[in-house]
């Protein structure tokens, strides 16, 4: 889809991350009515001719004219808000570095886990072994740290919306 295309169908509202259909595509669809679902793993869809597109991307299409070869991220790691504000295009690593806090996550910090073998705490960052620690607080600290040497995004280890 180009950017003329998704125009003529769709009215993005750029300050709610809303899509509205302009015209009438199919007999499920009512001009005026809210365009897309949310998906099970949380983004919403669009579909057009029997063929399903990002909200995010699409947002991007109309505001920008084009949909980068990279990523587009949800900088509050929600991903049904397609505002534009709350989008910007990254590689993998930089998407990787604004991630949810996965929900087998006993400790409620990422990369930072109870090490049985030695009774202490762990670190990791990027597969790199930062050390064991006594102290959670520290162990903690030193995670946080590297995550700042190492680029990451000051949301990575959000607690994921349910």
């Amino acid at each position: 889809m180009d950017q003329e295309l998704a125009k003529s169908l769709l009215e993005y509202n750029q300050e709610t991350g809303v899509f509205i259909w302009k015209k009438y595509v199919n007999g499920r669809v009512e001009v005026g009515s809210t365009a897309g679902a949310i998906r099970s793993d949380g983004y919403v869809i669009i579909a057009y001719k029997r063929k399903q597109y990002y909200a995010h991307r699409l947002a991007w299409l109309i505001v920008y004219g084009s949909t980068p070869e990279n990523q587009i991220d949800h900088i509050n790691g929600i991903k049904d808000d397609n505002r534009i504000s709350n989008l910007r295009v990254v590689n993998h690593a930089e998407n990787c570095r604004n991630a949810c806090l996965g929900s087998d996550n006993k400790t409620g910090i990422k990369g930072v886990g109870w090490h049985d073998q030695v009774d202490k705490w762990r670190v990791n960052i990027k597969n790199k072994y930062l050390g064991c620690y006594a102290d959670f607080f520290e162990a903690c600290c030193v995670r946080k740290s590297a995550e700042i040497k190492y680029g990451f995004h000051a949301n990575h280890g959000r607690v994921a919306d349910a």
